[in-house]
């Protein structure tokens, strides 16, 4: 595999041409990435009192770093989402630390859903994020397009499915009225 074929896997994001649901992806990760920032920030507010509470309740060793890899992969992970930029794996990072989360919420309360849910629904996110990649307007887009020189010529071209995303929305909303 060379560098190129792997810089292309890393980046390239799936994209439907749909505004719609493009823009909803968008918006999607700028949500879940500043919610994220939040969580993060907390964590080290206080981050002997989270280590305490939270790894060293779950059993994990060394409390004190993992409370901090926690923190900076939200403070990290999360503005990458955001932009969009190494998407999928900022939000496998962020994927992980709700699967955390979940198990610490399940082990104090059992499968109780109010507990769980918030963790939950972030983990589903991240792991549609880590899945999916960043979508059609993403910094991972910007730079897959940058990045495939060979298809310049070609309509494979993400700004031109997006153009036609745009021509075609267009031309479905004439057609309705």
């Amino acid at each position: 595999m060379t560098i190129s074929s792997l810089l292309t896997t890393l980046f390239k994001p799936n994209v439907v041409p749909n505004w719609r649901s493009q823009t909803a992806w968008a918006i999607l990760r700028a949500v879940v990435g500043i919610m994220m920032i939040h969580n993060g920030l907390e964590k080290l507010a206080n981050i002997e009192s989270f280590a305490e509470a939270y790894v060293s309740y779950i059993g994990l060793p060394f409390p004190i770093f993992f409370s901090y890899v926690a923190a900076f992969t939200e403070l990290i992970g999360a503005p990458l989402v955001i932009i969009g930029l190494f998407t999928r794996p900022a939000a496998f990072g962020l994927f992980s630390t709700m699967c955390v989360a979940m198990y610490h919420h399940i082990k104090v309360a059992g499968l109780s859903i109010p507990y769980l849910e918030l963790s939950a629904v972030y983990a589903a996110c991240f792991l549609f994020l880590a899945a999916n990649g960043g979508g059609l307007f993403s910094t991972d887009a910007l730079i897959i397009n940058w990045l495939d020189n060979s298809a310049l010529t070609t309509e494979n071209k993400q700004t031109m499915r997006l153009e036609k995303a745009y021509t075609g929305s267009e031309a479905e909303a004439a057609a309705a009225k």
